[in-house]
């Protein structure tokens, strides 16, 4: 069988038109993507001189990339010449489409690399060159503000920062006129205080709440205003045109100095002007400068007036310290006198009183009448109490410039009460008076302390009750106070704090005698305090013990008060003081302290060879009439060339006077020592003096001597100095 099929000379119908619509898909994609190109294109490129034909170019492209679009729903049936023709105008438009818009993306940029990026450098050129100007500007301002800011700070005197501003800003800024306004006292008015060519007169004032004062200072940058206003009108009158005037304010930071009160803001107001019939206007950097130093005005016036205030409190405080230091210097001097002149009286009271005492108790030893020996006795007794107020006055010295210290050691406190007890019960039994002694099982035996204070202190209130009492009975008890009776409602400044190192020794001394009444205890603390009582004014007032007592009480961390029912009803004196708890080592190394005392193993001293120096021929007599009654072989000498002659191995004991005037006592102690090298062949060296202060103690252990007595000296005195000296060969005696 034949078959009429042949193969086709062009291609079938189906496929002519498969490549006309995908060559119209093609045409469309590339007409819609130029007219993007092209966008991309006018936004990087803002200066692009032809902008609007890339517009109507690309509408024109979307506009046939539509039309080709629509074409795809459009195809009808046409001759194989004319389809062929179509397909290959369509085919020959996808190709140039394509090849255009692919050549685009790379004339885009060479476009934007040559002419119009030359345009662009151009403008980018003149934006950069008035950034520069700018900065330059800036910069002229910033060294403006330097260099004024220096002038300004090179002075610290608030009228020569002032002018210092006028000045400077006029020539910076080549003003007409410059000027500053200060508020007045009443805070009402600014006045009219600098100018820079004082072309007006100083003092001119305006109101304070003018509109255009009240608009400058509610702004913190500089203002313009008119130049016809008040504060503007700084030139006389005249045919000109007024250039432009602005104004600034001027915080016044601190304003004491200026003298203004009871206003919670304040400021100055400084006026510029430009020249006149000038074109001139102000520029920004201008205003700038003003403002900023406006600032830096305001900070300079402030460390001014800072200063000011400084160098008035300098000045008030070098006046202040100038009339502390004059009367330091003149209470130094007062102290010093009164020191000297007590340490004299001292001396030279002692010294009679040595003579008064020794001779009295030289013929109490003799063959006496009952009336002789009760005048004698009475010469003792007087003495004695004498001796005790000077030793009052020269503590209550020390107690008031602070000179006075407590000496603490470790004491026996057992023998100090005993020790009150045996030198009080004489007195007492003349007055028939009954002392009895009570002390606590729980008293400790060894406290450490200042013996010789607490001792002052229980004899000068035990004396009181001996003094005030007429019959009857004293007692003393003495006891460790518990914590619940250490304090006083009447003293409530008064804070024992217990602890382990230390205890609160309690003592209260009762007495039978007159008694005191309420209102007068208060006073019995002062220096020689009387009460009202009628016994209290017999018997001659408390003097200065009890004052000195409640120093030497508050010395030792205590306190001190009295109580009495009133008068006729006796009273009782308490005191605590607080004491240190000895331990066993201070226990074994207790140092030898003399105690005056009746009983003791020697009552003479027959052929005991004494040394005795003392310029005082008076004094040389009396302790060599004492030495001799306890028989003693005494040789005397009146100075130290004559003590370094006479002294010898044979002496055993040499009394000297470390304290007289022309005569240096511790070198002849010294001399001494280095006189006898061996311990046992020198004498015991020993000063006799009238010189209280401790540091005379200090000089006569430093340089090695044995001993320190102080005068005034009794026969029983000397009977228990010597006895104690030869058996510990050591006597200190407290001072």
């Amino acid at each position: 069988m034949e078959c009429n099929c042949f193969e086709p000379q062009w291609p079938a119908d189906e496929l002519l038109m498969k490549y006309q619509y995908i060559s119209d898909f093609f045409i469309a994609l590339a007409y819609f993507s130029i007219p993007l190109e092209l966008i991309y294109f006018v936004k990087k490129s803002a200066l692009f001189p032809y902008r609007w034909v890339l517009v109507q170019f690309g509408a024109f492209i979307v506009l046939c990339g539509a039309t080709h679009l629509i074409n795809l729903w459009t195809f009808t049936m046409h001759s194989r010449g004319v389809e062929v023709v179509m397909t290959t105008a369509k085919v020959l438009t996808a190709v140039v489409s394509c090849a255009t818009a692919l050549m685009l993306v790379h004339i885009i940029p060479d476009l934007l690399s040559v002419k119009i990026r030359e345009l662009f450098l151009k403008n980018k050129a003149a934006e950069l060159d008035r950034e520069m100007g700018l900065i330059r500007t800036q910069e002229e301002t910033g060294r403006h503000v330097r260099m004024l800011t220096h002038e300004i700070r090179s002075t610290l005197d608030r009228h020569t920062i002032l002018k210092t501003t006028l000045v400077e800003l006029g020539r910076t800024l080549s003003l007409q006129e410059c000027a500053l306004w200060m508020p007045t006292c009443t805070g009402l008015e600014l006045q009219l205080s600098y100018t820079l060519r004082q072309q007006n007169p100083v003092g001119y004032t305006v109101p304070i709440h003018l509109p255009v004062i009240n608009k400058v200072f509610s702004s913190s940058h500089a203002v313009k205003i008119s130049p016809n206003c008040p504060v503007a009108r700084l030139r006389p009158a005249g045919k000109y045109i007024p250039g432009e005037v602005v104004a600034v304010r001027v915080p016044l930071l601190h304003l004491s100095n200026f003298q203004i009160n009871d206003w919670p803001e304040r400021y100055a107001l400084m006026v510029l002007m430009l020249p006149s019939d000038s074109a001139r206007q102000w520029h920004i950097h201008e205003l700038e400068l003003v403002e900023v130093v406006a600032d830096q005005v305001a900070v300079a016036l402030s460390h001014a007036a800072i200063l000011e205030e400084s160098m008035r409190a300098r000045d008030l405080l070098m006046e202040q310290n100038v009339a502390l230091d004059l009367a330091r210097r003149e209470a130094e001097t007062a102290i010093r006198a009164r020191n000297d002149f007590l340490a004299v009286m001292n001396h030279e009271m002692r010294t009679p009183m040595h003579a008064i005492i020794a001779l009295s108790s030289l013929l109490q030893e003799t063959e006496l009448t009952p009336e002789q020996r009760l005048m004698v006795e009475t010469i003792l007794k007087s003495s004695n109490l004498l001796t005790t107020l000077i030793n009052d006055v020269l503590d209550l010295s020390r107690l008031e410039d602070g000179s006075l210290q407590l000496d603490l050691e470790t004491f026996n406190l057992y023998a100090l009460f005993r020790e009150v007890l045996n030198l009080i019960k004489p007195i007492a039994s003349v007055k028939k008076l009954h002392v009895s002694l009570n002390l606590a099982p729980d008293l400790p035996e060894y406290a450490v302390g200042d013996e010789k204070r607490l001792m002052q202190t229980i004899l000068n209130i035990v004396g009181n009750a001996v003094k005030f009492s007429k019959e009857g009975s004293i007692s003393i008890t003495a006891f460790v106070a518990k914590s619940e009776s250490l304090r006083d409602s009447q003293a409530p400044e008064f804070f024992p704090v217990p602890s382990d190192n230390h205890f609160y020794l309690r003592v209260q001394v009762k007495d039978s005698g007159s008694g005191i009444s309420p209102q007068d205890i208060p006073k019995l603390f002062t220096k020689f305090a009387q009460t009202q009582s009628t016994a209290t004014r017999n018997s001659g007032g408390s003097g200065l013990g009890l004052a000195i007592c409640k120093r030497f009480v508050n010395l030792m961390e205590g306190h001190i008060w009295i109580e009495s029912e009133g008068l006729g009803k006796g009273s009782t004196a308490i005191f605590i003081v607080k004491l240190g708890i000895a331990d066993r080592l201070n226990k074994s190394k207790l140092p030898f302290m003399s105690k005056v005392s009746t009983n003791h193993g020697l009552t003479a001293f027959p052929g005991l060879k004494v040394l005795v120096m003392d310029e005082n021929g008076v004094s040389r007599m009396v302790t060599k009439g004492l030495l001799v009654h306890l028989g003693c072989d005494v040789t005397m000498v009146s100075s130290s060339d004559e003590c370094l002659r006479v002294v010898s191995q044979e002496h055993k004991v040499v009394l000297m006077d470390v304290c007289v005037p022309g005569i240096d006592g511790y070198d002849i102690a010294i001399r001494i020592r280095e006189k006898f090298t061996k311990r046992r062949e020198r004498p015991l060296l020993v000063a006799l003096t009238g010189n209280t202060d401790k540091v005379a103690k200090e000089n006569c252990m430093r340089v090695g001597m044995d001993g320190v007595i102080l005068k005034p000296v009794s026969l029983d005195k000397m009977r228990s100095i010597l006895s104690d000296l030869l058996e510990h060969r050591l006597l200190f005696e407290a001072i």
